[in-house]
């Protein structure tokens, strides 16, 4: 199913249909938008047709001084059957020619009252928001601090008890159990709720609860960036932790590398503190402040400084 349809910028942006009304569910594959100002001058070699055309003042004005001919066979090429839409600006006069070409070919022509530049932000920013690419992850999301913190971990693990607990603290939850994100960048994710189980915390025990009815709307969100990923997991007597933090573990989703720690469960560990504690860590950090670094740093020192006396 296409995630974007011509009617979605239309009712979106409050477009006034002209013309080409039976093309108005064509599917937009792309957030690229076109100013086709070359192909107005005759030169479709690569007519980008897939894309949204967006004609402005400088198009119109350079179409007007062309001959009745050519108005015509220029329009009617850049009506394709795959043309997702046409879309005139500044309230700017539609051309006939315009008119009666996408009435011919089905493509939806539509206008709108807002400044080109301005109107071609807007629009790409909605696209690349909606055909951004997207996945879901079992886990919970909250913000920690202005940290996006997903919590993930096998079922049972106690994630959903733990982000109880930090709502309590004064955080706020954005998912549970399961977080729909999107790269909206090349390193941005962006996580929310599905619209099913927003605001909703499910506690063995006590079943689903209302984050928002129970504590307020400030102790929610709808959606936050995502930068740090931490893993519950059972604690391992086997297993060698990392106890000073220099390992740099990463996580992949999609195709973005978000920083990962891991931390072992077992009775007695207050994980709501912990993780806390990690957010502000991992802000720290980002401002240049890593203390395990400098403990290593003054470590080398007293070996050499012994070396040194020996």
């Amino acid at each position: 199913m296409p995630k974007v349809r011509t009617k979605d910028i239309h009712e979106r942006f409050h477009l006034e249909l002209v013309s080409g009304e039976e093309g108005i569910n064509r599917p937009i594959t792309t957030s690229d938008i076109s100013r086709p100002g070359i192909e107005l001058a005759g030169y479709f070699e690569y007519y980008p047709a897939e894309r949204i055309q967006l004609l402005g003042k400088t198009e119109l004005s350079f179409f007007e001084k062309l001959s009745k001919d050519e108005r015509t066979i220029r329009m009617e090429r850049l009506c394709t059957d795959i043309t997702p839409a046409i879309i005139v600006t500044r309230g700017l006069d539609v051309p006939q020619e315009l008119i009666e070409a996408s009435e011919r070919e089905s493509v939806p022509l539509l206008q709108s009252n807002m400044k080109t530049t301005r109107f071609s932000s807007r629009l790409t920013n909605f696209l690349e928001s909606k055909l951004a690419p997207t996945t879901a992850v079992h886990g919970v999301l909250v913000d920690i601090y202005g940290i996006g913190v997903l919590i993930t971990g096998k079922s049972g693990v106690g994630k959903s008890e733990t982000a109880l607990e930090l709502v309590k603290r004064g955080h706020r939850l954005i998912a549970d159990d399961c977080v729909e994100i999107r790269q909206e960048d090349q390193d941005t994710l962006v996580g929310t709720s599905p619209d099913l189980i927003e605001h909703l915390l499910e506690i063995r025990g006590l079943g689903i609860i209302n984050v928002m009815t129970l504590f307020g709307a400030g102790a929610v969100r709808s959606n936050k960036r995502i930068t740090l990923v931490i893993n519950l997991e059972i604690w391992d007597a086997a297993k060698q932790y990392d106890r000073l933090g220099l390992d740099d573990e990463k996580m992949k989703i999609i195709d973005t590398e978000i920083t990962k720690i891991t931390v072992p469960v077992r009775p007695g560990r207050n994980l709501a503190v912990i993780i806390e504690v990690a957010a502000m860590n991992f802000r720290l950090k980002r401002m240049g402040v890593n203390a395990a670094q400098q403990f290593t740093e003054r470590l080398s020192d007293v070996i050499e400084d012994g070396e040194n006396e020996d």
